[in-house]
C-alpha cells in the first residue's frame, strides 16, 4: 500500500472517529436552552408515574390547577446512578404518594421541568443536588 493511500485511510478514521464522539455528545442536551435556571418554582401533586431510566429519570405528578382541574407534570432528574448515591432507590417514590416539587421550570412554558428537591408528606426530602 503507497504512503498517500495510507495517509487516506488514516485521515477517514480519525475522521469516522471525531464525528463518533461529536454525535454521542450531542444526544445529552444542555439544561440552559431547555430549563429557566434563574427560575425555582413549587407545585404539589400525587405521584402518577416515575420511569426509573436512563439518562435520567422522570417524574410524572398530577397536579390541580386553579380551576381544580388535574393536569400532569413531568419533571426530569438526574440519572438513577447519581440518584442512588444520593439515597434515593426504585421505590423512593410510588404512585399514590404526595409530593411537593421544586423545580426549574421549562422555558417553553409547559407544565413541568428540571426536579431540585421533593418533600413528601412524611417529611422526607428527596434531591437531585451535587
Amino acid at each position: 500500500m503507497s504512503s498517500i493511500a495510507r495517509a487516506t485511510r488514516r485521515a477517514l478514521a480519525v475522521t469516522a472517529m471525531i464525528c463518533a464522539v461529536a454525535t454521542g455528545a450531542g444526544a445529552h442536551h444542555a439544561a440552559a436552552p431547555v430549563f429557566d435556571l434563574n427560575a425555582e418554582k413549587t407545585v404539589t401533586g400525587v405521584v402518577k408515574q416515575v420511569d426509573w431510566t436512563n439518562p435520567h429519570i422522570w417524574v410524572w405528578i398530577d397536579v390541580a390547577n386553579a380551576s381544580g382541574q388535574v393536569e400532569t407534570w413531568g419533571f426530569e432528574g438526574m440519572s438513577p446512578n447519581f440518584l442512588s448515591r444520593r439515597g434515593w432507590n426504585r421505590t423512593s417514590l410510588l404512585p399514590g404518594m404526595r409530593i411537593s416539587v421544586t423545580f426549574r421550570p421549562l422555558r417553553d412554558g409547559k407544565a413541568g421541568g428540571m426536579f431540585m428537591t421533593g418533600k413528601l408528606e412524611d417529611g422526607t426530602v428527596l434531591t437531585s443536588a451535587s
